[in-house]
């Protein structure tokens, strides 16, 4: 992986990114118009799988090599009542997903996509974001470089996810300092918050967007003073792969915030990745009206932990045997629209 080593050089490779295959794009888009159907009649599978191809580099792009990477981490803030549950969960979620035990490990079954988890120092939360920087420089750089390094060279297919008690008043927290709006916009009740704990979790996260409003121009410092380590580690991970031409299915609100920063500091940052669904999460929507993606599933999830990016990769399986297995019109002897 690239050495990165301070902030300056995580801001080259968030900016410095390829663009895709044009090539590869257009010639799915050549066969697509010589398929035995209605130009454009699939509607999004079509565009789908032009989108595999510019970002695989390949015009046959493939789906065998799906992965399902799911980060893990703890926060301080935790302390000031944000969460129902405590801290502890996190790692009990964790051992859970090692034994087959969550949704994310039914979901990537029937995806037919490989599930890692990467605990990030779970036993040291990060700090309370009211006081202090979440993290500093170098514990944010080790958690970005975390995510790069799990992302493998190769990857047909990548599919982001977190756990972590508090990471959406993190997230919450980071989408207000990037997009403005407070608590009221961005916090909502999490893993079950009672009025009394929602309107505590919106005061937390306006009391430390104040505390670091000087780094309000700097969206890689903030995710660092505002976020936490798994969402520092979907964003190495985002980042990895763009540069190893990987395409992203992310999943909901917390994996939305984490890779916000890539959109902020260029526009196509996300050009790479899909947003897999709609979170029902407060916020989830108004967020990814900010990034300019459009969801593919809106079912009401706000789990996390990568269900809604797995559920989506049948979708693209579909997309791709249709763009694949259908005959042309002129192998299926179909007589095609008049010129």
């Amino acid at each position: 992986m690239p050495i990165i080593e301070d902030f300056a050089a995580l801001r080259r490779l968030c900016t410095e990114v390829s663009v895709g295959d044009e090539a590869a794009a257009a010639a799915v888009v050549s066969r697509q118009a010589r398929l035995t159907k209605p130009a454009g009649s699939l509607g999004r599978l079509e565009a789908l799988v032009a989108w595999l191809a510019r970002w695989q580099g390949r015009a046959e792009p493939a789906l065998e090599r799906v992965e399902v990477l799911v980060f893990a981490g703890n926060h301080g803030v935790v302390q000031q009542g944000v969460s129902p549950f405590p801290p502890e969960v996190t790692a009990q979620m964790v051992a859970n997903y090692a034994v087959g035990g969550a949704a994310i490990n039914q979901i990537a079954a029937v995806a037919g996509a490989r599930l890692r988890v990467v605990p990030l120092r779970l036993d040291d939360p990060t700090g309370d974001m009211t006081d202090h920087p979440a993290m500093d420089e170098p514990a944010f750089l080790d958690a970005v470089r975390a995510g790069w390094d799990a992302v493998e060279p190769g990857t047909d297919l990548l599919c982001l996810g977190e756990m972590g008690i508090g990471n959406t008043t993190a997230a919450a927290a980071l989408a207000a300092g990037l997009f403005g709006g407070g608590g009221r916009r961005w916090a909502g009740r999490g893993t079950g918050l009672d009025e009394a704990g929602l309107a505590r979790k919106q005061a937390v996260v306006d009391a430390a967007v104040r505390r670091h409003a000087a780094l309000a121009g700097d969206p890689l410092r903030l995710a660092a003073a505002l976020g936490g380590r798994e969402l520092a580690a979907i964003l190495g991970a985002t980042l990895a792969a763009r540069h190893h031409g990987v395409p992203v299915l992310l999943d909901g609100f917390v994996c939305g915030a984490a890779v916000a920063p890539l959109r902020v500091l260029r526009p196509d940052g996300l050009d790479h990745a899909a947003a897999a669904h709609r979170s029902a999460e407060h916020g989830g929507a108004e967020l990814l009206r900010e990034l300019e993606l459009e969801p593919l599933l809106d079912l009401g999830l706000r789990l996390g932990e990568a269900s809604g990016a797995a559920l989506a990769v049948p979708i693209l399986r579909a997309a791709l045997a249709c763009h694949q297995g259908m005959a042309t019109f002129g192998e299926a002897g179909v007589s095609d629209r008049p010129a």
